[in-house]
């Protein structure tokens, strides 16, 4: 796939795009769900040696395939791997219609006036120029609303499209991620303040640039269709948060033009003892759940 065919698939794919970005903080506990104690590994290397494993297997499986899933986020790490047949994973995943991206982001900030910023990131520039040369289409970083404080909101939107403008300057596509804690107590409120912030800085995009969003599931079923509809915007996708796969899927399936960018729902049933059969009828199984509450709106 080309550029302009991945830009198509992505614009107006029947699917979905997977997450298989888990990074240093998140590693271990994704290696539990999928059954791989701790005691199996020992330092970063094996751990990143069993996820890297895991994702292989993943993208390696008959279901996962470009019917269904447009598109994958993947760790640096992942990127940088192979699979079985030698191929690398962005390779293997354009061989099977899937368009590739990078998580970006060096994790977060500790939380003031509300939220978490992402960490300064001085390498960004040399990894973006990697990952293009790697094939990647696009990008994602995530920063994480804790409560409706209009002035850390203000500053999460600000810094997340100062970063995507870098990333437009290297001709990939960003996903700007400013993930709302679904917990929080204030939730509906932190959601409206997201919204008026992202279509001002949408709108303050110049003309003919276009990025991608990662949004929370929303308390109001369509609050986001303002920025589904936006010219500036190729796609809005969602997190799954902490929610189950049949809750995400369910709150997913009310949000007119609102994909999934799943990662613990979509690997929630996904273990390393399955033999190849029943590792690909799970996969298939989250796969189909996934793209129909996708498509739904």
């Amino acid at each position: 796939m080309n550029s302009h065919d991945m830009t198509t698939k992505i614009a107006s794919g029947k699917g979905f795009i997977a997450a298989l970005d888990q990074s240093g903080g998140s590693t271990p506990k994704a290696l539990r769900g999928y059954g791989v104690d701790d005691s199996e590994w020992s330092g970063d290397e094996e751990m990143f040696g069993k996820i890297h494993e895991m994702r292989c297997r993943i993208v390696t499986s008959p279901s996962f395939n470009g019917d269904k899933v447009i598109g994958a986020i993947l760790f640096e790490k992942t990127m940088d791997g192979c699979v079985a047949d030698g191929m690398t994973v962005p390779e293997k995943l354009k061989s099977r219609g899937i368009v590739p991206f990078l998580k970006v982001d060096k994790g977060l900030e500790d939380e003031a006036d509300g939220v978490q910023l992402m960490k300064a990131n001085p390498t960004l520039d040399a990894l973006l120029e990697k990952g293009k040369a790697a094939g990647i289409f696009g990008t994602k970083m995530r920063s994480v609303i804790q409560s409706a404080d209009a002035a850390g909101i203000a500053a999460i939107v600000r810094q997340q499209f100062e970063v995507g403008r870098q990333i437009l300057g290297h001709g990939l596509m960003p996903i700007i991620e400013p993930e709302v804690n679904i917990n929080a107590s204030d939730r509906a409120q932190s959601e409206a303040i997201l919204l008026n912030e992202t279509l001002a800085a949408l709108d303050a995009l110049p003309d003919g640039e276009q990025v991608m969003l990662k949004l929370s599931l929303p308390v109001e079923a369509n609050l986001y269709k303002p920025l589904v509809d936006h010219p500036k915007v190729l796609r809005v996708v969602a997190l799954s948060g902490g929610f189950s796969r049949t809750d995400a899927c369910e709150h997913l399936a009310r949000n007119t033009g609102m994909i999934a960018s799943f990662s613990r729902a979509l690997l929630e049933e996904l273990r390393a003892g399955m033999d190849e059969h029943e590792f690909d009828q799970a996969l298939a199984t989250a796969i189909d759940e996934i793209q129909c509450a996708s498509v739904a709106g």
